[in-house]
Parts: structure tokens; sequence; C-alpha cells
């Protein structure tokens, strides 16, 4: 079996790594950790293979069914906001490699600070995938209790997880100090490519490393900020910044479920385990938009994402799968019909979706009541109340009341 670890200068000669500025000494490219290569033959790796060693044949078949049904619920979810049920939605295809093999890393301990595209992560976490729309919806500032699954609220102002991630993180390690029979837990800070460029990245990983914090930093690099690719944003390969801060640094095939499911429990186990934080930076491809509100076409060649289709996590793993007599075509027919159901559910679920009452919009800003808060209900109540005089001309009263 070929060596896990791919030379930077194959990934070059194949068109996948963006041109770094500056000189390769300074900033030389990592390897990049695949345990499966894109015809779907294992490749063995000294550090990571033992960490995928134990995956049975229900689990391999497994990821490829979590990585199937969030490709569909993903499709559905564009198509309801197409179709005006949606007010926006964040695509994922194409990162379900990275987002299944890490999710499915977790222990229930850990607590994972997502930013608004891992829906692959939070189907791991078992929330329900009807959920995930209501923000999209309009109809709640949240969408889930993340106590139920250690899943918080998706994060919607750039990287401001990260630093949240990191204060978590130093509270579990401070309640161990004070009980140590409490499970060894760590927390994962998703990001993207774009967010590793903001100041709270930067603050995350500094207080991270100061405290020796049990955290991961993930960073799916999909190439593209928006609009701005990855070579604009960064002078060195993302992997190469955590030896700034002082801890270790990852690359991995981010398409690849085995090498990203191997090297996220490694850096788990690191974290939990007293190791202090780790980055990890899954190297995958964005193939839709970054929201329903974006054209790619205006920024990047179709050229591009056609190169990218071959290192498709699922038909990459579709091929180990049958290499090994592992899936056979009945496998497949079943999941698709899986797929359709599930979308039918998801779109019945959103269209029955209700709208809350305006007055809602008082009774969650705190906890407890508010004086002010109720102060400012009544003030709307008395204001609404003024147009029930003026039903035959409904201006009457705004006029009224601006008088």
């Amino acid at each position: 079996m070929d060596v896990g670890h791919l030379p930077a200068s194959e990934f070059d000669s194949a068109g996948f790594e963006q041109t770094l500025m500056g000189s390769p000494e300074e900033n030389p490219v990592p390897d990049m950790v695949q345990l499966l290569t894109i015809d779907g033959e294992v490749r063995h790796d000294p550090t990571y293979s033992s960490y995928v060693a134990d995956l049975t044949a229900d689990e391999l078949r497994g990821f490829y069914r979590d990585m199937f049904l969030v490709r569909r619920f993903d499709e559905e979810a564009t198509a309801l906001q197409r179709q005006g049920e949606l007010v926006m939605w964040v695509p994922m295809t194409g990162q379900e490699g990275a987002q299944i093999a890490s999710g499915r890393a977790l222990m229930p301990q850990d607590y994972v600070f997502p930013t608004y595209r891992e829906h692959g992560v939070a189907y791991t976490r078992g929330l329900e995938l009807s959920h995930l729309l209501r923000r999209f919806r309009g109809i709640s500032h949240g969408g889930w209790d993340p106590r139920e699954a250690n899943f918080h609220l998706y994060t919607l102002v750039l990287a401001a997880q990260v630093p949240h991630a990191v204060g978590y993180a130093m509270g579990m390690a401070r309640d161990r100090l004070v009980n140590p029979k409490l499970p060894e837990a760590a927390t994962v800070a998703y990001f993207g490519d774009g967010a590793s460029s903001e100041g709270d990245v930067h603050e995350g990983m500094v207080f991270a490393a100061s405290y020796n914090a049990p955290v991961v930093f993930f960073c799916q690099n999909n190439h593209w900020a928006i609009s701005v690719p990855t070579e604009v944003q960064s002078r060195v390969p993302l992997a190469n910044r955590a030896r700034g801060y002082g801890f270790p640094g990852i690359r991995v095939d981010g398409n690849d479920v085995l090498a990203v499911h191997a090297v996220t429990r490694w850096a788990l186990e690191h974290a939990r385990s007293g190791g202090g934080p780790v980055l990890i930076e899954a190297f995958t491809y964005r193939m839709s938009a970054h929201t329903t509100a974006d054209d790619p076409t205006k920024y990047r060649l179709s050229a591009d994402e056609e190169a990218w289709l071959d290192r498709d996590p699922l038909l990459r793993l579709e091929k180990h799968l049958r290499s090994r007599d592992l899936v056979d075509d009945a496998f497949f027919e079943d999941l698709r019909e899986e797929g359709r159901n599930m979308a039918v559910r998801l779109r019945e679920n959103v269209q029955a979706m209700e709208a809350p009452g305006f007055e809602d919009a008082f009774t969650d800003v705190y906890a407890e009541a508010h004086p002010l808060v109720r102060e400012e209900l009544n003030a709307h109540r008395a204001y609404e109340a003024g147009f029930a005089d003026s039903d035959a001309d409904p201006t009457a009263a705004s006029r009224e009341h601006t008088a």
C-alpha cells in the first residue's frame, strides 16, 4: 500500500494546490494526510491508519449513508429557498467528507461550535434536520437546544464561535480539576478559510495555546471566502499557522473520509488527554455557491469545479466499498428511496412551520421578565390598539400616531 502522506509536489502537479506567495524554503507546503485515494485504494500511514483500522463494514456503509443523506438534504433545502420557503440557505455540497468523518469522531461529552454550514456535523450529533431550517425560514433565532446534543447554535457572525469554543474548553479543563471523575472532553471549533483571516481566530488560538485548552480548531479550507481565493487570504498554508502559536497543525485531504476521521480522532485524543489544542486544515472544495444569494460563476471557472469532481467524497468511498464487495446496487437504490422519503418529510415539516407572534420578540430578550421590555411591549400594544378604530382608513391611525 502507498504511504498515507501525499507530498505537496504531487498535489501541485495535480492542480489542486493554490500557488502560495513567498519562497518554498520559508513557507513549505505541508504533506497531505490521505488514506483513501481518488480510486478508492487504501494508503498506509504509520501515525493515523490505526485510528480507522477498527472500522467495521457497517460503519463504512454508515459513512456513505450519512454523506448521501446530508447531500440530499442540502439539495432539498436549496430547492426550498428557490421556491420562497426559506429566506436564504448555505449549501455544503462537496464538504460532506470533512463534516461526516469529523463528526463521527466526536464523543457525546465533546462540544461543537459550528459556523453556519456544518449541516453534516449537526446530523452526526443527532439533530433533526428540519430544525436547522428554522432560522433560515426566519421563525427562530436558533432552532434547537444546544444542550441536548452538545452542538451550539449556528454562528452567523464570522469566526465569533472560535473564542467561544476556547473559553468553553478552558471551562471544561477547570471542571475536571475540581471534579476528576468527569469524563475527558474537548471542544471543536469549525470555521472556513475565509474566517481564518478574522481576528477572532487569532485571539482564540493565542488563548488556547496559553492555557493549553482542550480544543480542536477544524478549518474547512474550501478554497473560497465567498469570492476571495485562499492565496489572497494567506501567504502560508493555513496548517502552518499552528506553529506560530506552539501547537500541532495537520493538513488532511478533506474529501477522504478515512483520513479526516483518523486525524480528528487523533486530535481529539490529544486535546482531551491534556496535550493542548490542534489545528486541522481539511483541504476540500465548495462545489456549490457560498449561499443562495451568491453567484460563483462571477469569480471562478467551471474548469476548476470539474477538476474536483473526481475527488467527490461520495464517489471515492463508493469505489472503495464496491472494490471490497461491501455494497451492491440494491444498497444504493434503497438509499435513494430513503433520500426521497426524507426530502418529502423535510418539505412537509418546513411548510408546517408557523411564524411566532410579534410579541414573542419581546419575551425572548431575557430569561426573566424585565421592566423596560415590559414597558416597550405595552407601548407597542397601545400603538396597535390605535388601529382598531380606523378600519375604514388604516392610514388614519398611522397619521394620528405620527402626529
